[in-house]
């Protein structure tokens, strides 16, 4: 700051006089107007507002060529905007600052490897750490990996006592040869107290390996399908099929807490269907909605007598000459000769007795298609009865 005379010379005193640019005591030198150094700002390089985004991100970028000879930290670029399209794909081959994170050389970095050996987790704080306690409580079904046989007890061998067996079989023989001369009602109370008496001991059997069946509902259910397909044919079995469910679901909703409800409701309606409804076909046979003149009794008796021929040959001629088993890990005492002589025996009394049974009639067809037909089953069916008996832990259903 310049005064234009020497007589305001004053005293410094480090404070700074507050004038104005029109004051003619103050001159400024080496100043120029703003206005005149102004320069135009250029326009932004970003897009307007109202555009469409372009999804790219600026980023900075080294344009200049580094040597790093001297200084290995030169190679880190400067700042640089990118700009343009090629800016993206520049300098690709670039150092990679997260290696400075690792004492190992860059060479030695390669996060897409790892070792298989090393283990994900540390097993030690795992070890550590307590696992929660169930939130729910315990199922009372049983765990899939235990032994669904655990606890029942081991089926027991025993030989076959062949005189008492076949004199049993003689005078029952003899009992429901009576009754077939009686008439139908006589053969549908035979009908019912054999499917009452063989549900009674499967219901039975189960309870005895701690499965609570709805037995008594089994029971009426079975019987009920009995005498209702005699009087009204085949359209009883869904009516009364559909009703034993309904009450089952019923019977089950007041279990108490510790009865395992599935296998419950599993143990009722398998046998139900197993001796109620396909015993029931007996009764279904018989009933004079299907055949009026009681030729049903004539069909059920012929089955009979060929079913019968079939055991009788199976067991003999397995006895005699059985060596292959027919399913070993099911009924070790079952072998292929015995099927097969069974099988043999079945044809022959049918073709010998079947044509002599009216209304039959005199032709050998049909007696040998239902020989054949019996000849597949029955095998079938015990091997079936074994499985169950075998699950169980049992050897006879009467135990």
């Amino acid at each position: 700051m310049k005064f234009d005379d020497d007589a305001n010379e004053v005293d410094e005193t480090g404070e700074v006089p507050v004038v104005s640019a029109a004051d003619p005591r103050v001159t400024i030198v080496g100043a120029d107007v703003a206005s005149d150094l102004a320069t135009p700002v250029e326009e932004s390089i970003l897009p307007h507002w109202t555009e469409a985004p372009t999804g790219q991100v600026p980023a900075v970028l080294s344009r200049d060529a580094v040597n790093t000879e001297d200084d290995p930290w030169a190679s880190i670029p400067a700042p640089a905007w990118r700009e343009g399209e090629a800016d993206w794909v520049a300098h690709d081959d670039q150092f990679d600052a997260s290696v400075l994170a690792s004492e190992s050389p860059e060479e030695d970095v390669r996060p897409w490897e790892f070792n298989p050996e090393s283990p994900l987790v540390d097993e030690e704080i795992l070890a550590e750490t307590p696992r929660p306690a169930p939130s729910r409580p315990l199922r009372t079904r049983r765990p899939s990996s235990a032994n669904p046989l655990q606890g029942r007890a081991a089926r027991a061998q025993s030989q076959k006592n062949v005189s008492l067996a076949t004199l049993t079989g003689f005078v029952i023989a003899a009992a429901v040869a009576i009754l077939f001369k009686v008439g139908t009602i006589a053969v549908l109370v035979l009908v019912c107290v054999a499917l009452v008496a063989a549900a009674l001991e499967a219901y039975a059997a189960f309870r005895k390996v701690g499965v609570h069946p709805a037995t008594l509902l089994g029971l009426v259910a079975t019987l009920a399908l009995a005498i209702s397909a005699y009087n009204k044919g085949e359209s009883a079995f869904g009516l009364v099929s559909v009703l034993f469910l309904f009450f089952a679901v019923l019977w089950f909703l007041g279990a108490e807490s510790k009865v395992d409800v599935l296998d419950g409701i599993g143990a009722t309606v398998f046998i139900y269907v197993w001796i109620g409804v396909l015993g029931s076909y007996a009764a279904l046979l018989i009933s004079p909605v299907n055949f009026p003149h009681g030729h049903g009794l004539v069909f059920l008796l012929g089955a009979i007598i060929i079913v019968v021929a079939n055991d009788v040959g199976a067991l003999f001629i397995g006895r005699a000459f059985g060596k292959r088993p027919l399913a070993k890990s099911i009924s070790p005492g079952k072998t292929i000769e015995g099927a097969l002589g069974g099988a043999v025996v079945s044809i022959l009394v049918a073709i010998a007795v079947l044509p002599n049974m009216h209304p039959w009639g005199p032709g050998i067809k049909d007696a040998f298609i239902v020989a054949v037909v019996i000849a597949i089953v029955a095998p079938i069916g015990d091997l079936f009865e074994s499985m169950v008996k075998r699950t169980l832990g049992i050897k006879d259903m009467g135990e």
